[in-house]
């Protein structure tokens, strides 16, 4: 039987759509903790990606000649000093999720009631796997086609000096962004848009806006490109009633790109290099 994420009850009865949750918090005090939980997040990523983005276009030159750079040495030329500001950064951008969990359990749902849990680990990851496959090609057809236009900047997703931690980084920080993202704009953020009253519609246009407006950094295609995988995650996570797919979809996409860039940077001509 599948889950049903949003408007849920802590016993496992489903509320009507869009109303609230048996026991659930009064409103006003949904509303404010969705906006700390987002001020803390991925809300404030959005708006230092918006400030970013008007940077790069008030910024002689076109969009295409400039770099966005993901994943970046934080100690240039002192490996051990990097790998701990590495291992420091993609766990303090776990605490948000942290906090989400923390939320949702004292509710009486936790983990469990936004599927992100080990209880069907092999269909969580086939699924995801297949999603990423599909997803994962059109997303890089889309920005090759983008950045060549001339509306995006360069992605680099690695510029990470060459030593040994190199590989394990950036697998942790593919993994770290998946959670994140996943458990706050799918999970998190439809569970306390349904208790607060808001239609299917508006709650998945608020996610996908979300997810597109933090990579705005990247450009019109990191913006466009990421609403559209948005309104995909969240129609499949109401389909499965789990995020535990989305995640691993999601982290196997970045796995790909990360570790990938690394191998093919500078060796074929198609990839677009800073």
């Amino acid at each position: 039987m599948r889950d049903h994420p949003e408007g849920g009850t802590a016993g496992g009865t489903t509320a009507p759509a869009g109303a609230p949750a048996t026991g659930a918090p009064a409103a006003r005090t949904l509303r404010a903790e969705l906006l700390i939980v987002l001020a803390l997040s991925l809300g404030a990523s959005a708006v230092s990606a918006l400030i970013s983005f008007a940077g790069s276009l008030t910024r002689p030159g076109h969009l295409k000649d400039q770099a966005a750079t993901l994943n970046a040495s934080h100690a240039p030329g002192r490996p051990w000093l990097d790998l701990a500001w590495q291992v420091f950064g993609i766990a303090t951008a776990l605490v948000p999720v942290v906090l989400v969990l923390h939320l949702l359990a004292r509710e009486g749902t936790g983990a469990r009631g936004i599927g992100f849990d080990l209880r069907r680990p092999g269909s969580d990851l086939g699924r995801g796997a297949a999603l990423a496959a599909a997803v994962g090609g059109t997303g890089l057809a889309f920005y090759l086609a983008v950045q060549a236009a001339g509306g995006n900047l360069t992605v680099v997703p690695s510029a990470l000096p060459d030593v040994w931690w190199r590989i394990p980084v950036l697998v942790a920080s593919a993994v770290q962004n998946a959670v994140l993202e996943e458990v706050v704009v799918v999970g998190y953020l439809l569970r306390r848009l349904g208790q607060l009253g808001w239609t299917p519609a508006a709650a998945l246009a608020a996610s996908a806006v979300l997810r597109g407006s933090y990579h705005l950094y990247q450009g019109v295609g990191g913006l466009l490109g990421n609403m559209a995988m948005g309104v995909l995650f969240v129609l499949l996570y109401r389909r499965w009633g789990r995020v535990g797919p989305l995640v691993a979809a999601h982290a196997l996409i970045d796995i790909v790109a990360f570790t990938g860039y690394v191998l093919l940077a500078g060796k074929v001509s198609w990839l677009p290099t800073a």
